[in-house]
Parts: structure tokens; sequence; C-alpha cells
């Protein structure tokens, strides 16, 4: 790393702004974004205006396309694109997406035109650093997936137990070899040209508390050992513990950064979103709470949180987490000062209960190996 004044990031979790007004739904949650040098985040759908829809999962709305602005004045300026969602409306809703953030100046990676497209890394200078930024999709569909002649997302191909084709709900295994060593190739190359590399990675078992799969565990591994300064994951919709290889954190799960979505209740007119709004409650086993409407996910989402790096030249980073509690209908707030200590202890917990180290949250939210 080079010798720049200090930077300060922020990393949130999934965003689905499916409703109107998206300044108010990240009100909440801007006052401190709009304090950090750069905010990323995980553009979970499209936001554009195409009508295609794409089979091989419960396809996503694509979102108001004029959300992006106000994903920009909350602060938000980088995100990753390679989920599970971001093909539902096609090639036309990918390039739609594509060119609303890079209107707005908002850094994206991990979904175009092509692999090509898909799999280039963002890069934004900010106070003299070079920030790296890789995004890949680890739970398919593998129709969502790009290829050298197909729009899709940038991906890692994880093998299922049954050899059944990847998707979200498939039983994924083992990750192949061919595919950590693309994964540290990616890295190594992105070290050439930025200061600072973040890979973000979309895996996970949805709606399910603590579980870290052995799956997860070697992809964030691969990405340490290949040199990555942090390790961004989503998709789960609910937080997952924190790790660290020496001083870089792994930040295994971080949940909903904004998700407002009429998408995921009972009341549907599109039958697969319908059907899936009944499954998921009895495949995970929860109940949702009816004041949620617009974020109907597992009863502890409601502890949330974002993640926080400090680099200062030749340092360590500094990892920290900023509390935030989701209100009904589902808009995140800053916590106030008397939740703040509930949450850091959820944190602790679900940490030591997936199997990792343990991990210590002091009162301003800085997290270490304690």
């Amino acid at each position: 790393m080079s010798a720049h004044d200090p930077i300060r990031i922020i990393v949130t979790g999934d965003l689905v702004l499916d409703e109107p007004d998206g300044d108010h739904w990240l009100s909440g949650i801007a006052p401190a974004l709009r304090g950090a040098d750069l905010v990323i985040g995980h553009l979970e759908v499209p936001h554009a205006e195409g009508a295609e829809e794409l089979a091989g999962d419960v396809p996503a709305p694509a979102a108001p396309p004029e959300n992006l602005a106000a994903l920009a004045r909350a602060g938000f300026g980088m995100v990753s694109l390679a989920g599970n969602h971001i093909a539902d409306c096609g090639a036309r809703g990918i390039a739609e997406t594509r060119a609303g953030l890079a209107a707005q100046n908002i850094a994206f990676t991990g979904a175009g035109a092509d692999m090509v497209e898909a799999s280039e890394p963002a890069i934004v200078t900010i106070k003299g650093w070079r920030v790296g930024f890789l995004s890949y999709n680890c739970v398919g569909p593998e129709a969502g997936w790009a290829t050298d002649s197909r729009a899709g997302s940038n991906y890692l191909r994880v093998d299922t137990a049954d050899g059944s084709p990847v998707a979200p709900a498939a039983p994924l295994a083992h990750v192949p070899q061919s595919e950590l060593d693309r994964l540290t190739q990616d890295i190594a190359a992105l070290r050439k040209r930025a200061d600072i590399v973040l890979v973000a990675l979309h895996k996970g078992k949805v709606h399910t508390p603590v579980l870290i799969e052995p799956y997860e565990r070697a992809l964030a591994d691969a990405a340490m050992a290949g040199g990555a300064d942090a390790v961004l994951g989503h998709h789960s919709h609910i937080v997952r513990g924190i790790s660290f290889a020496g001083d870089r954190p792994i930040f295994h799960g971080l949940g909903n950064g904004c998700v407002v979505t009429s998408a995921l209740g009972p009341v549907q007119d599109h039958p697969a979103r319908r059907e899936w709004a009944e499954r998921r409650k009895r495949l995970f086993g929860f109940e949702p709470d009816p004041a949620y409407t617009l974020a109907p996910f597992h009863p502890e989402a409601v502890n949330a949180f974002m993640g926080e790096l400090m680099f200062t030249g030749h340092a360590p980073v500094q990892t920290s987490i900023i509390a935030v509690r989701v209100e009904p209908p589902g808009r995140p707030v800053l916590a106030k000062a008397s939740e703040c200590g509930p949450i850091f202890r959820y944190v602790e917990a679900i940490t030591e209960k997936a199997a990792l180290p343990p991990i210590a949250i002091a009162a301003n939210g800085k997290v270490a190996p304690a």
C-alpha cells in the first residue's frame, strides 16, 4: 500500500429499492454514508424499464431506474452486480442498469454484455488511493451467468453435491481448484493496478442465521491467500459472522443494506413469486413479522450492520461496524446508542456459533480478534 491520507470505506450488503422514493428508504443510513470517502453496496436487481424475464430462478422485478440517483445522493460510489437476480430482465436490463449507474458516477463491476465486460474490475481513485473491486456470483442460476456471447454476471462455479445445476436452492458443496485459481489470479492482476483490493462474493444459504457453509470458507480463504484486503459477503439477507486473516477482515455476510420490496410478500399477481413467498417459510422455518411488509425476512434480520474499513498508509486496515436496526415496514436506520450493544453482542455470538475464531466489538464498533 502507498502512504496516502487515510481513507474511510463503508461497505453494505444487498440493495433492493423496488419501492418509489428511494431517498426516503435510504435516509435512515445516509447520514453515516455521506461521511465516508467511499461507500460500496451490492445492487441486487436490475434498475431498468426492460420487460424481459429470465427463466431459472424466481424472477425479481426491475427496480425504478430513478432510484439509482437516490443511491448516489445517499453517498454510494461503487456497487457489485454479480448476483442471482441481476440478469432477471435479460441483456437489456443489465445494459440499462450499467448505463444508469454510469450516469450517476457510481462505479460498478460484476455484470455485462459478455464475460469480458462482466469480469472487468472497478477501479476508483480517492485521496490518492486506487481502490479496486471484484464481484462474483457463487450461487447461480447458471442461466444468469455471462458467457462469451451472452449477457449475465461474473461468477465462480460451486459444484453441487448431487450434480444438479448450480442454483440458489441447490446443495452447493465444493469449489473446484480451477475456480479458486481463477479467483487468486484475478486478485493478483488487480493488485498490479490498485492499492486496495476488495472482493465481493454473493454466496451462502438465504434466511438462515449463523450458517457459513464449507464452500464459503474455501472461497474467502482463497481470496485472502490471493492478497485481498477484505472480503464482502452477501446474498443471505441476514448478517453473518466476521473473521480475520491477520488484520484483514472477512465479512461473511453483510445482510441487507437496504431492501424494500413488495416482491417477497404473499400477496402477488406473479405466480412464481407468490409460490416462493410461501415455500421459503417452509424451507427455512420462519414466519416473517407481519409489520415488515417490505422486508419479510427472518426475525433475526433486524440485527443489521454496515462495515467500516480505515486504511492509513502502511498500517494494517482498521475494521469497525456501524450498528443498524430495521424499522417497519423495512427501512434501515442507524441504531441509537442504547441499541448498539445488543447488535454488537449478536454479531459476536453468531461469529462464535459459526465456529469462527471469537471476535470482540468495542463500544465504538471497532472489531478485532478476541
